[in-house]
């Protein structure tokens, strides 16, 4: 995958902005980046508003398969949260959970479609066999939702690129 994190960033808030049940907007914020803890220790900002996509970073990891290919595996996550006044009112909780879970089902669906018509090489090798669904619940302010892991395999270079070298490779070694 020649596409990077910057542009993974701006598929998801367009995903964000182009779904009806979302709505994020320059004025009304649907679309964060932060991490996994920053949630469950409760969403301290002011410019929330719900339901809202929220797009992790991602680590990666390499797998060879003992060939001249090398594919690089990258992991990450999304989130679609919504909030709830009474954190008793567990018929509320799930009446989220599967409001997410079908908004949830429409961006895979989305990202498929993308995926099939080559309109964003950002996605081009998600993998959809790897993508799992979590309910999560932040009890601290009330945010109920669910969390999607996913991975992204794209073929990895493993030509040296003798333009970032001081001293080219010369007969393998250097």
């Amino acid at each position: 995958m020649s596409a990077n994190f910057a542009q993974l960033i701006d598929y998801f808030e367009n995903l964000a902005r182009k779904h009806k049940g979302i709505g994020h907007s320059d004025t009304e914020k649907h679309f964060f980046r932060m991490e996994l803890d920053e949630v469950l220790a409760g969403i301290n900002r002011t410019n929330v508003t719900t339901p809202f996509l929220i797009l992790e970073g991602y680590s990666y990891d390499y797998t060879d398969n003992k060939s001249d290919n090398l594919i690089k595996n990258r992991h990450g996550a999304f989130l679609l949260l919504d909030k709830i006044s009474d954190k008793s009112d567990y018929e509320g909780i799930q009446k989220i959970w599967n409001e997410m879970e079908m908004i949830g089902d429409d961006i895979l669906a989305r990202i498929k479609v993308d995926k099939k018509s080559h309109t964003n090489p950002v996605i081009r090798d998600f993998d959809f066999s790897q993508v799992e669904a979590t309910l999560i619940a932040s009890e601290m302010d009330n945010h109920y939702g669910i969390r999607y892991t996913y991975t992204i395999s794209s073929a990895h270079p493993t030509e040296s690129d003798d333009s970032v070298w001081i001293n080219p490779v010369e007969n393998g070694s250097i």
